[in-house]
């Protein structure tokens, strides 16, 4: 395949110009200026078009086992796909949870058959109880490409630090859910001026900043690499930029619902706007975009949570919290971020390529000769609206929204994935 006319933003080589790209067996042999066709190489015409690395995710959700009537890695796939997705990296809370190496190489085996490349965390503690820690030593050998209970706090701290420093000595990233209960009556909606509103006690951001403080510190004390997860509290932002100052190997993600929303969509959007962490106020987001600006913040993830419709009708104290985010990530970067002026397109890609592909240590993430033939192909100017998911879900406070950045092409391994 030879991929002509194309735009090409590669944060990780810091390019920003037109070039083609020849593609062979799967993988990038050559990139030029006024590259010729080959007899029987297929040409794709890319003009208009920017050409950046297969996004990376490192938080979905498939759901399966065990909750396969949400998503399965299939399906997974294909949302994954859509969104411009090469390469995502799976949470360990199925059923059963991934706390044993048959579990793993079920999953790791099954997901060979699809048409991007999928990752499998393993969990920290079995059953995500919080209590005894996983073979880590094991689940790395299997396949595991991380460790984390997300979804469920270390409220253990002695645990917790024990969990960094063996997660250390493997150098692989542990993520964490940050979420002190005790503070909690109702999660996935925001104590403040929406849920009194709504006459119902939410969930403060002070229970998320104290397990940020305190995970900030024990992160420096392992040397651990240590991701906070779907950050959502400004404090935290400042929290997390203090711990990287004093020397800590930590990293943040940040949600596009987190960086595009506040609490007040649930006013409009109901349990299809509550998720966990919740949605906060207008200065959190800002202080999470000023984080992803200055680079606190070096990972763009989805929290890919897909849930059923039957379960999102249920009342908003009692419906589960999630949205489903692999096909409007891109989208909604472009749209809350490039197109105000907060970030340039490049260091947009920056938090959903290079940088989550280097932390997990995943062969995709750049463009240059010898990497896999992984390919988001889009135009960031021309605008689209979101109608359907090819997730099994749609739960989304998105559905309808016209987002800039629409995506033509989704090549992975070579193979066109996804065509727009």
């Amino acid at each position: 395949m030879l991929l002509k006319n194309g735009h090409l933003i590669d944060p990780a080589t810091k390019t920003n110009e037109p070039v083609d790209i020849r593609v062979e067996n799967g993988t990038i042999v050559e990139l030029g200026k006024d590259l010729s066709a080959k007899d029987n190489e297929e040409v794709l015409d890319l003009s208009g078009l920017t050409v950046a690395p297969g996004l990376v995710d490192t938080h979905v959700h498939f759901r399966d086992p065990g909750l396969t009537y949400k998503e399965d890695i299939h399906t997974g796939s294909l949302a994954a796909a859509k969104g411009g997705f090469t390469s995502v990296i799976c949470m360990a809370n199925t059923k059963p949870t991934v706390d044993s190496v048959g579990t793993l190489k079920d999953i790791l085996t099954r997901a060979q058959d699809e048409n991007i490349h999928i990752y499998q965390t393993a969990s920290v503690s079995y059953g995500l109880s919080g209590e005894k820690m996983t073979n880590f030593d094991a689940l790395a050998d299997a396949g595991a490409c991380g460790f984390t209970d997300d979804g469920i706090p270390l409220l253990d701290a002695t645990f917790c630090y024990e969990a960094m420093c063996k997660a250390a000595e493997l150098h692989m990233p542990i993520s964490l859910h940050e979420e002190d209960k005790a503070f909690i009556t109702n999660n996935g909606i925001n104590a403040g001026e929406t849920s009194a509103r709504l006459g119902v006690v939410g969930s403060p951001a002070i229970a998320e900043e104290v397990m940020v403080a305190r995970d900030c510190m024990l992160a420096l004390r392992s040397g651990a690499a240590v991701v906070i997860q779907h950050i959502s509290s400004g404090n935290s932002v400042e929290l997390v930029r203090t711990a990287k100052k004093l020397g800590a190997d930590i990293h943040a993600e940040a949600t596009p619902h987190h960086f595009t929303l506040t609490e007040e969509a649930l006013l409009e959007h109901g349990t299809l706007a509550k998720m966990n962490p919740p949605l906060r106020t207008e200065k959190d987001r800002q202080e999470i975009i000023q984080g992803l600006k200055d680079g606190t913040i070096d990972l763009i993830a989805t929290d890919h949570a897909p849930h059923s419709t039957e379960e999102k009708s249920r009342p908003l104290t009692e419906a589960p919290s999630g949205i489903t985010g692999l096909e409007t990530s891109l989208g909604l970067g472009i749209t809350s971020l490039v197109k105000p002026g907060y970030l340039t397109l490049t260091e947009l890609l920056e938090k959903m390529t290079c940088n989550p592909a280097s932390l997990y240590k995943l062969p995709g993430g750049s463009i240059q000769a010898g990497a896999p033939a992984d390919f988001v192909i889009f135009d960031p100017d021309e605008k689209w609206t979101v109608t359907d998911f090819a997730s099994k879900a749609s739960n989304s406070p998105f559905k309808g929204a016209e987002l800039y950045g629409k995506i033509h092409y989704t090549i992975c391994n070579g193979k066109i994935v996804y065509r727009g």
